[in-house]
């Protein structure tokens, strides 16, 4: 991959606040991948053409709950007057009524999710996303349901109950539910089993989830990188925060793509790993993140990371725990 031709900037190494207040040190930033591109245009689309309901689904620690934090956080930037929700289904050893309105009305930010009977329950859900929707000029509500494999089919029902009492207050719901592989078994025997109001209502779209599959993938997530400003606003690159006087001689990290790529590559064939590489979203922004913290105090003029300094990255990212975890399913994938 060849340099990117990009403009000089400043040099000055005088950051305009703290690097402690920095959301890679904080942890409080998203960067989009080709997978979390997919989701937002499938979250665009069902917004545009009023399709209520959608699923997507891949193995577990690939990347989905950041995706799903960064739509919001990307929704609230660019429509502040869609009301957006993200709920945690619970294992639980039996579903019932209560719970499942409980974990809702905590997702929608009542203060006692616990009180009250299932029937007020449900009602002061309605009432507090109606309350919400007041608020914020509009009628269009996205709610995304994480672990939604953990969900029976009564759920779905309540869930659909929901979406129909809002509709006659006009108010539309919008669900996505999000979760492993088994959610498009889950969809499958709703339909074998005549359960076409769920599925109409809440599994129209199918989206698969993906990690970072090649070195374009990881260029694309690292322009992130190079490309979101802190503060908001300003010039300061993620990148040129941390590297100033590298990034004011042209370095970027989308530079190091093959680096990064290869660097994963070559620990996934060490370790003879099954099924074909997949790198998910948290081992991959923990390298970027180790490699920028490292950089930071070797920062010069002409200063780029080597080849060494991304192995190790690698090999520190948890990468190899992740897929010892969930090798099995990703292979399934690959086959």
């Amino acid at each position: 991959m060849s340099r990117t031709a990009i403009a000089p900037q400043p040099a000055t190494s005088d950051r305009p606040v703290d690097l402690a207040l920095h959301p890679i040190e904080t942890g409080s930033y998203r960067i989009a991948t080709p997978a979390i591109q997919a989701f937002a245009d499938l979250v665009h689309r069902c917004l545009r053409y009023r399709i209520t309901g959608a699923l997507t689904y891949g193995p577990s620690r690939i990347g989905k709950t950041r995706g799903i934090e960064y739509l919001r956080l990307l929704m609230a930037q660019e429509n502040s007057k869609i009301t957006t929700y993200h709920a945690q289904a619970e294992h639980k050893p039996r579903h019932a009524e209560g719970p499942f309105f409980a974990n809702l009305l905590e997702a929608v930010g009542h203060p006692e999710p616990e009180s009250g009977s299932n029937s007020a329950k449900r009602m002061r859900l309605i009432n507090k996303i109606k309350e919400a929707c007041a608020r914020n000029g509009s009628g269009t509500v996205v709610l995304f349901c994480d672990e939604a494999q953990r969900y029976d089919e009564n759920e779905y029902e309540w869930l659909r109950d929901v979406h129909d009492h809002l509709d006659r207050m006009q108010i539309r719901l919008f669900t996505f539910l999000v979760g492993q592989q088994e959610l498009l078994a889950v969809k499958t025997a709703l339909q074998r089993a005549k359960k076409t109001q769920i599925v109409a209502r809440l599994m129209v779209e199918e989206l698969p989830f993906f990690g970072i599959r090649n070195v374009r993938d990881v260029a694309t997530s690292l322009n992130g990188y190079d490309q979101t400003c802190f503060p908001s606003g300003s010039d300061w690159s993620f990148t040129r925060f941390y590297l100033p006087r590298a990034v004011a001689e042209g370095y970027r990290l989308v530079d190091d793509a093959p680096l990064l790529w290869e660097a994963f590559e070559q620990l996934h064939n060490r370790h003879s790993l099954a099924g074909s590489l997949e790198i998910p979203m948290e081992s991959f922004t923990r390298a970027v993140e180790m490699v920028l913290k490292d950089c930071q105090v070797r920062d010069t003029s002409g200063y780029q990371p080597d080849a060494a300094m991304w192995n190790s990255a690698v090999r520190r990212c948890g990468y190899i725990q992740s897929r010892q975890a969930t090798g099995s399913t990703l292979a399934s994938l690959a086959a």
